[in-house]
């Protein structure tokens, strides 16, 4: 046989297509090409291929070798296609069966003495395929030992690990009937999966006005500015909101770990743990929405499901906050390139943190400010009215004298907080089978219309701040987390005040 058909996975963004490894061996000259529209890792795949195959004591033809890794119009990087190269070659030459091949997909980086190494995104290959229209098992998934672990995770397909070339070979003719030869047993993920740990909200004193935002916003996932001089607690604070929110359910920790896969910081350890990402104020835009001449995901889809935390809000660049407008509103982030365009998920809670003035003393206790009016009114425009419009709570968090942080009473705990936001979340998503903060209009009208003397208080609050339609929206479904957190079944005044006190312009403050 002259002509060998590999079947691997390549990664498109979240998608991850099929890739159809095809070999071919011709007469004269020794040659070894690659076609496809391969990328540099690729190509010097023929290196270690070639190098893997003599240490395992294969023969290496000496013929004219024709890789093509079909289709040719999707780009391939990463070292994930060695391994189907390799059996390529061992089947159109001859050394092992080819038949075997055709029920298996195979992904892994070769070294040059052929043990096998990690390749990234594994999870989320498996995670694209377990829910495309092709899912049905019926190939199973051979891959390094560590990306096995990974893959693993991803309920319904059958994940086989190896550690080396030879594993492989060996598990390839046992299925082609040779009794003598090992067989790879399906993989399941190794070791305990830890519970969840978090920093607890017992920690900061005193803000309870902070406190209640906080909770606030994890019982209806809304977004957050918190406005304040230095060390007063905001990042303390915005620390500790991944421990108050519900629990991840399976599909979101799948969700959350087939992202990080794809840049290669999942971690086992942290499974099912809400992400926390604080990139810092010198961050680019590609580095907060993704890019690269390989599309990889960005902060905002990095921390998908978690929380997005930017401390230092004005000192971001503004071209840079502006490209998160859309990913708020859609939960998703489009990648454009000349050549390609990937989808990466990005339903992420904002939580930021500001100054309210250059100085930081705007307000302070002790500490006067020295910036005039127009520095402070240049520093709060560096946040757009578009963007601080997405934000639905803006809280102060004042600075405390000494004896006021020394008598603070202890708050509630992030064991207290968390049960009470667990069943104000339950209890919306009972009513309306999502979270507060991603109603649609229309069931805003239907879920949160206001009666009586709470519309009255809507629209004088809307007319005296001149809100925009999202932001009427927006105070709405604050009001309808607030009276979730009280059990409440209709709004009432008290929960429409407490929403629009959130609602504040900075200029206000």
């Amino acid at each position: 046989m002259t002509l060998a058909v590999v079947r691997s996975r390549g990664l498109a963004g979240m998608v991850a297509p099929e890739v159809t490894v095809e070999v071919h061996l011709a007469n004269g000259l020794p040659s070894f090409t690659l076609v496809g529209l391969p990328d540099t890792e690729v190509k010097e795949a023929r290196e270690r291929v070639r190098a893997a195959l003599q240490n395992c004591r294969f023969e290496f033809p000496s013929r004219r070798i024709t890789v093509n890794l079909a289709p040719a119009e999707l780009p391939k990087e990463s070292g994930r296609f060695d391994l189907p190269i390799a059996l390529g070659i061992l089947a159109a030459s001859g050394q092992i069966a080819a038949a075997p091949l055709a029920r298996y997909e195979f992904a892994g980086e070769l070294s040059l003495s052929g043990e096998l190494r990690p390749v990234r995104g594994a999870l989320a290959m498996a995670y694209a395929v377990s829910r495309s229209e092709a899912a049905a098992g019926r190939r199973g998934f051979v891959l390094p030992q560590e990306s096995a672990d990974e893959a693993a995770r991803v309920g319904g397909l059958p994940i086989f690990a190896a550690r080396d070339l030879l594993q492989v070979v060996g598990h390839l003719a046992a299925d082609a009937d040779d009794e003598r030869a090992p067989r790879l047993a399906p993989h399941r993920p190794s070791g305990c999966v830890a519970e969840p740990h978090y920093p607890d909200l017992a920690d900061v004193k005193g803000q309870q006005a902070a406190r209640r935002a906080l909770e606030i916003a994890a019982a209806g996932g809304h977004n957050l500015l918190m406005v304040g001089p230095p060390g007063t607690g905001k990042s303390m604070l915005a620390q500790r909101l991944p421990g108050i929110l519900p629990p991840m359910t399976d599909d979101e920790a799948l969700a959350s770990a087939a992202v990080l896969s794809l840049a290669g910081q999942f971690a086992p350890s942290r499974w099912a743990m809400r992400v926390f990402r604080a990139p810092h104020h010198s961050a680019s835009a590609a580095a907060l929405v993704g890019g690269g001449g390989v599309p990889r995901p960005g902060e905002i889809s990095l921390a998908h499901n978690g929380v997005l935390f930017l401390d230092e809000l004005p000192e971001f660049d503004r071209r840079v906050l502006e490209v998160l407008r859309e990913p708020l509103e859609s939960g998703r982030i489009t990648i454009s390139r000349a050549a390609r365009q990937v989808d990466f998920p990005a339903r992420f809670q904002l939580v930021a943190a500001m100054n309210p003035c250059p100085c930081g003393h705007l307000g302070h206790r002790t500490q006067p400010c020295t910036c005039t009016p127009a520095l402070i009114a240049r520093y709060q425009n560096r946040i757009s009215g578009p963007l601080l419009d997405r934000i639905d709570l803006r809280v102060e968090v004042p600075s405390l004298t000494e004896r006021e942080l020394l008598d603070a009473p202890a708050g509630d705990s992030s064991a207290q907080v968390a049960p009470r936001v667990l069943q104000a979340s339950e209890r919306a998503r009972r009513r309306q089978g999502c979270a507060n903060a991603m109603l649609g209009g229309t069931d805003v009208d239907r879920l949160c219309r206001p009666t009586g003397v709470v519309r009255q208080l809507l629209h004088s609050a809307s007319s005296r701040l001149g809100w925009s339609a999202r932001a009427y929206h927006r105070v709405l479904k604050v009001a309808r987390t607030i009276a979730d957190l009280d059990g409440a079944d209709e709004l009432a005044v008290e929960h429409v005040a407490e929403a629009v006190q959130y609602r504040r312009s900075l200029r206000e403050r």
